[in-house]
């Protein structure tokens, strides 16, 4: 049994997928977010860093609405159009994860929705 999880703090699914989705395990998948706005349907700023903090404000918002928060995270995996970027992202991250970290990867693609630097997707209990 599965139970999805919708958020107004989050931006709406480009597509056709939740933002989130919680098994009767507990485990909850979320989609991967980039930086938009919720309110305007934006990317907030043209740079990695404005795009980052909005990716993790919108995760932060869906993983809460989904009953979990970022302490409960054991796996993440950032998309990024630059891995040039990766110090910088890393710096970040840092801000929200200060100990026992979840599992993570890292990978460089070609192009993410909206012309996005950076997605971000999480697995937390």
């Amino acid at each position: 049994m599965k139970k999805i999880t919708r958020t107004d703090k989050a931006p709406e699914a480009l597509g056709p997928y939740s933002q989130a989705v919680k098994c009767s395990s507990g485990i909850i998948f979320t989609a991967m977010q980039i930086g938009l706005d919720p309110g305007t349907g934006e990317l907030k700023g043209n740079d990695i860093e404005s795009q980052t903090r909005q990716a993790f404000v919108n995760l932060k918002n869906i993983l809460e609405a989904a009953g979990s928060g970022f302490e409960n995270v054991v796996k993440s995996t950032l998309y990024f159009t630059e891995l040039s970027d990766f110090v910088k992202v890393n710096e970040l991250y840092s801000e929200y994860f200060s100990k026992d970290f979840p599992a993570r990867a890292a990978v460089e693609v070609t192009k993410l929705p909206k012309g996005a630097l950076i997605g971000i997707e999480m697995v937390a209990e």
